[in-house]
């Protein structure tokens, strides 16, 4: 399903438009951003598929990330499970010229208490690589927890990588939560 439209001080998630596939497109199609995601470039036929995929599932949650009126990236709550009332989240900032302002971790906040508060859900988990510290950093200051480290869990880039494993609780969870 699309996420209704949540607002932050700076950023915007927004339900997709149709422009989101050949943004979703071209971001993955760059090296730089794409050593991260651990994803192939997508066809347009292909990322127009996975978005109308969202639309339709009860299980998943998309947003764009939207700053000043432009689509930054995308936000979602995934894997849903009713039963258990716990999901995975994933953010990616596909703009390169907009890493590191903190629109990531205004993103994760922003998520959080959507899946909280509107989802009632219990647990949220989220997965970084460990040498991606701009998305490592964006959940820690929004409240997660790292719970484990997956030693040497992906080769890419010409060596192995560690994957941070965090969580955020319901009651545990400070919507403002910042770590120095």
């Amino acid at each position: 399903m699309y996420g209704p439209t949540l607002n932050g001080d700076r950023v915007r998630l927004e339900p997709p438009s149709d422009e989101l596939a050949g943004l979703y497109r071209g971001w993955f199609a760059d090296m730089e951003v794409n050593l991260y995601t651990l994803r192939f470039p997508p066809s347009l036929k292909t990322a127009t598929g996975w978005i109308e995929e969202a639309e339709a599932s009860n299980t998943h949650v998309l947003w764009m990330i939207t700053v000043d009126g432009r689509t930054i990236g995308t936000a979602q709550v995934d894997t849903i499970n009713w039963h258990h009332r716990r999901a995975d989240i994933a953010m990616v900032i596909g703009e390169k010229r907009e890493w590191g302002k903190d629109y990531g971790t205004e993103a994760v906040r922003l998520i959080t208490r959507f899946a909280f508060e509107e989802l009632n859900l219990e647990k949220l988990i989220g997965e970084a690589i460990v040498d991606n510290v701009g998305s490592v950093r964006a959940m820690e200051k929004a409240g997660y927890r790292q719970w484990g480290l997956a030693r040497r869990h992906f080769y890419q880039d010409g060596h192995w990588s560690d994957m941070w494993f965090g969580e955020a609780l319901r009651d545990e969870w400070i919507p403002h939560a910042s770590t120095p």
